[in-house]
């Protein structure tokens, strides 16, 4: 962490009950940085879906449904931008491959998609930009910058 950052971090057990606290947190903190509420919920809509993802895939491998892990939220907040990193300790996702394999929406039905295959998609309409580390368990970094007003995006 350098000096032009603020960071918060939750470690919380890898289940759905948690998202709320996750979403009202950085409620708080994106409200404070002076985002805008459309931008909030869009970061709301990103976030669950990597947490989503941590909560479906990340542990169940282990086959022990209740030994879930647990996942860290970090919120980055630097100069003009909030980054929310979702990290889990569980097994790796090959984002490179998962995008290989996903194939153009342009033309599908929402019946004929996939269920689960949008989340990196929304994500990366939602956010800035996004970037999936997978080394030890998955780091999802889901990037907003701040639009001063009069901007234009």
């Amino acid at each position: 962490m350098n000096a032009n950052e603020d960071q918060v971090t939750l470690r919380v057990p890898a289940k759905a009950e948690y998202l709320d606290l996750i979403r009202l947190t950085l409620y708080g903190i994106a409200s404070k940085i002076g985002f805008t509420y459309e931008d909030i919920e869009d970061m709301k809509v990103a976030v669950s879906e990597a947490c989503n993802n941590v909560v479906l895939y990340a542990y169940s491998a282990s086959g022990n449904a209740a030994n879930t892990g647990e996942m860290e939220i970090r919120f980055v907040k630097q100069q003009d931008t909030l980054s929310i990193v979702v990290k889990d300790e569980g097994a790796s996702f090959d984002a490179a491959a998962a995008a290989q394999r996903a194939e153009p929406l342009h033309g599908k039905s929402i019946s004929d998609i996939q269920a689960g295959g949008l989340g990196l998609f929304l994500m990366q309409a939602l956010m800035d930009q996004v970037e999936v580390r997978s080394e030890l368990g998955t780091e999802v970094v889901l990037t907003k910058r701040l639009m001063k007003s009069g901007e234009m995006a």
